[in-house]
C-alpha cells in the first residue's frame, strides 16, 4: 500500500508566463518511452513479479523504494507542465467565456493542442509527440540480472532525453524540473548499476555518468548537489525495506562522497492548483455553487 502526502517532492517556481510550447516539450518526460511513466511501472511491475522477495531482500527493497519515488515524479512533471499550462495568472474564478467569440483561438500554435482540447488544459499520459503511453513500454523478465540491466539502460535513457529537454526549453519551471529530475535519476542510474556489480562483479559505475556530461554543470542541478541531495536513497516507508542499504552505500561515482539510505522525506513544495478557466469549463460550475455544494457536503459529513 502507499501514504500520499499532499506536498510535491521538490517546489518548483512560480511560472512567469504561459508557456504551451514548454509544456510540450515537458511532456517528453511524462509520457516518452524514457519517461517518468515509464520509469515508475517499470520498477513497481518488476516488485509486483519479484521472486524471492526475502532471499534476495536487499534488490527488492531496492526496486521497490526507487518505484515509490518515481510516483511522486510523475506527480512533479504534471505540476510543472500544469504549471506551464496556466501560467501566473491562476485565478479563484473568471467570468464566463463566450464560446462564440473562440476563447481558445490563441493555442492554436501550442505544441499539443489536446492539451487544450482534451486536456482541460492539463498534463496528459503523452509523449512530446502526443503519442499515448502505452505498457509496451514495461519490461518485467523475471531474470533479476536482465531486470537490473535494463533498469540501468532506461535511467541512461531517461538522462539523455530530460538533459535535451534541458537544452532546450529556457522557462525557470522546466530548467528547475529537469535539474531535479537528473540529480534524483542519477541516484537511481548509479543505484542500479552498484546492484549490478554485487551480482556480477563488472565495475558498472565506471561507465557513469551515461551521457557523459558532468551534472553539476547545470546550475539547478549543482545547487541540489551541494546539499547532498545525490547522495541519498530515500527509504519511503514507516517501517519496511530496511536492506537497500547493503546496495546503496560506498563512494559514489561523481564525486567520492558517501552514499547512504534516510528515512528523512524531501523538503518538497506546494502542489500546483491551475486556477478555474472559464473556456475549457474548468471547473464548468461557478466557484460559489461548487465551494456551497462542498460547504454543505461537509457539514453533512460532520467535517469542519
Amino acid at each position: 500500500m502507499f501514504l500520499r502526502i499532499d506536498k510535491l517532492q521538490y517546489e518548483l517556481p512560480k511560472a512567469k508566463e504561459q508557456n504551451p510550447q514548454a509544456a510540450g516539450a515537458v511532456q517528453e518526460l511524462m509520457g516518452g518511452r524514457f519517461g517518468e511513466m515509464s520509469t515508475l511501472m517499470n520498477y513497481m511491475t518488476q516488485s509486483f513479479n519479484f521472486r524471492g522477495k526475502k532471499q534476495l531482500q536487499p534488490y527488492y527493497d531496492l526496486i521497490a523504494n526507487i518505484a515509490a519515488e518515481e510516483l511522486g515524479h510523475i506527480e512533479l512533471v504534471s505540476a510543472a507542465i500544469n504549471s506551464l499550462l496556466a501560467g501566473p495568472e491562476t485565478p479563484a474564478k473568471e467570468e464566463g467565456a463566450d464560446p462564440t467569440t473562440s476563447p481558445l483561438s490563441g493555442f492554436l500554435d501550442a505544441q499539443n493542442l489536446q492539451h487544450f482540447i482534451a486536456g482541460g488544459p492539463g498534463t496528459l499520459i503523452q509523449d512530446s509527440r502526443g503519442m499515448p503511453w502505452t505498457g509496451d513500454n514495461v519490461f518485467s523478465s523475471g531474470n533479476l540480472v536482465l531486470d537490473l540491466l535494463h533498469n540501468y539502460f532506461l535511467e541512461s535513457g531517461a538522462r539523455n532525453n530530460k538533459l535535451r529537454v534541458y537544452e532546450m526549453v529556457d522557462d525557470p519551471v522546466a530548467k528547475a524540473l529537469t535539474g531535479y529530475l537528473l540529480v534524483r535519476g542519477g541516484v537511481h542510474q548509479v543505484a542500479y548499476a552498484k546492484a549490478l556489480e554485487t551480482l556480477t562483479g563488472v565495475e558498472m559505475t565506471k561507465m557513469l555518468p551515461v551521457p557523459h556530461i558532468d551534472t553539476s554543470k547545470i546550475p539547478e542541478s549543482k545547487k541540489l548537489m551541494d546539499q547532498g541531495i545525490h547522495l541519498k536513497l530515500y527509504r519511503l516507508s514507516p517501517s519496511d525495506y530496511n536492506a537497500m542499504g547493503a546496495i546503496w552505500k560506498g563512494p559514489h561515482p561523481d564525486d567520492g562522497q558517501e552514499c547512504y539510505v534516510t528515512d528523512e522525506l524531501p523538503n518538497g513544495g506546494e502542489a500546483v492548483d491551475s486556477g478555474h478557466s472559464s473556456a475549457t469549463f474548468a471547473p464548468e460550475y461557478e466557484m460559489d455553487e461548487l465551494m456551497d455544494i462542498a460547504k454543505k457536503l461537509m457539514k453533512r459529513a460532520n467535517l469542519k
